[in-house]
């Protein structure tokens, strides 16, 4: 049970980060000022600068916490236990609705960089959250018939990355099923995924169509055939 010291400084930092999701609302992440966010809390700056030390730590900490939503929301959205193709559907749909309902969030995380700022190592694990969930899928799809492991040099280290978080984040070794070709194609639809999202968010398909939903979700159907995922 946390002591009342440790509550209060878990009310302190979630206050912090409301005010700072304000100013990214209001004036974006370049912008943001550890001061600004102390006079909306109604703290004095020296007092905040003892829970985040700069504005690049401060950003982290948004950052990190912009990840875990995203991570939990797709989460939440997967189907466990059924088929492939629906729980890749419903985990995209998740992903276009948590990027309308958080643009600012979404643009933090997959805009434009901010200016000088860069992410340290301890947001890398936050950021394949979302990715795992995607990866757990494909492995579901296709651990009862690994497909035929067809190597790609160029795709190697990706397919080291996504095995060894996978095993860090479930503690199951998949790497006899996510063969490098299976890795390439599940990182190109995911990447798709996100590209059909933010063309979408960042006002890109005016003029290419005017039901940005069903265009959405045939991209998405046509990617799940891409994974081999329809007929399973």
């Amino acid at each position: 049970m946390p002591t009342p010291r440790e509550t209060a400084r878990t009310e302190t930092m979630a206050a912090i980060l409301g005010a700072a999701r304000t100013q990214l609302a209001d004036i974006g992440p370049a912008a943001l000022s550890l001061r600004a966010v102390a006079r909306e809390i109604g703290m004095v700056s020296s007092a905040v600068y003892r829970y985040v030390a700069s504005r690049d730590e401060l950003l982290t900490a948004l950052i990190v916490q912009c990840y875990d939503e995203l991570g939990a929301a797709l989460e939440d959205a997967d189907p466990q236990g059924g088929k492939p193709v629906d729980r890749w559907v419903a985990v995209c749909d998740a992903l276009r609705s948590w990027a309308a309902a958080h643009p600012h969030e979404y643009a933090l995380l997959y805009g434009s960089p901010v200016p000088g700022y860069r992410a340290p190592q301890t947001t890398v694990g936050p950021a394949t959250r979302p990715t795992l969930v995607v990866v757990s899928i494909v492995v579901d799809a296709h651990r009862s018939s690994p497909p035929v492991r067809i190597e790609h040099d160029i795709y190697s280290p990706a397919r080291d990355f996504v095995v060894e978080h996978y095993r860090q984040a479930t503690g199951e070794d998949v790497g006899g099923v996510m063969t490098t070709d299976l890795v390439a194609r599940t990182l190109s639809a995911w990447i798709t995924v996100f590209g059909a999202v933010s063309f979408e968010r960042f006002g890109h398909l005016v003029g290419v169509t005017e039901d940005t939903g069903a265009f959405y979700a045939d991209i998405v159907r046509n990617l799940a055939a891409t994974l081999d995922l329809s007929g399973r």
